[in-house]
């Protein structure tokens, strides 16, 4: 935690103590500490739990999954089960490793981005031009329109007449 925050914490249980209002409050916190002080929601919250009897100035311990669930172990592990079976739900494999979904999804996703960079220099490195053979393109739709002139356009035909 930073000690700005630590210290503009103490500034407001003083000034709770001393009975000042949240907009008073807010105000002084903005002109000893100016484009630094807190956010005006974050002064309000803590005023209120100054206000509520608590006195630790300091963030309390959450429950929940860890902060450092991103750690090299748990990325080795992760790509391990990921090169073993790349057909797993990141729910799986999340509960394989016991980390959140979304820690598993970002390190997932460097995984495949590493991946595509890989598959993307062997194909440039390819002697046998297999990129002349790749057909790209966006979302845009193509139809094919066979121009007729307007004689033809002009006459009758049935469906199976040539």
């Amino acid at each position: 935690m930073l000690e700005l925050e630590l210290e503009q914490r103490m500034d407001i249980k003083f000034l709770v103590k001393l009975g000042k209002s949240g907009n008073e409050i807010r105000e002084m916190i903005v002109q000893v500490y100016g484009d630094n002080a807190m956010k005006k929601t974050a002064v309000y919250k803590w005023r209120k739990r100054f206000s509520e009897g608590r006195d630790s100035v300091t963030d309390e311990e959450i429950s929940g999954w860890p902060a450092t669930s991103r750690t090299e172990e748990n990325i080795t592990k992760i790509r391990q089960i990921f090169c073993e079976n790349c057909w797993l739900t990141v729910r799986i494999i999340a509960e394989q490793v016991n980390i959140d979904r979304d820690t598993d999804r970002k390190i997932l996703t460097e995984e495949q981005k590493q991946r595509r960079v890989a598959i993307c220099q062997d194909l440039l490195e390819r002697r046998d031009y297999i990129l002349g053979c790749v057909i790209t393109g966006d979302e845009t739709w193509v139809y094919q329109y066979d121009h007729e002139t307007k004689q033809q356009s002009a006459q009758w035909k049935t469906a199976n007449s040539p």
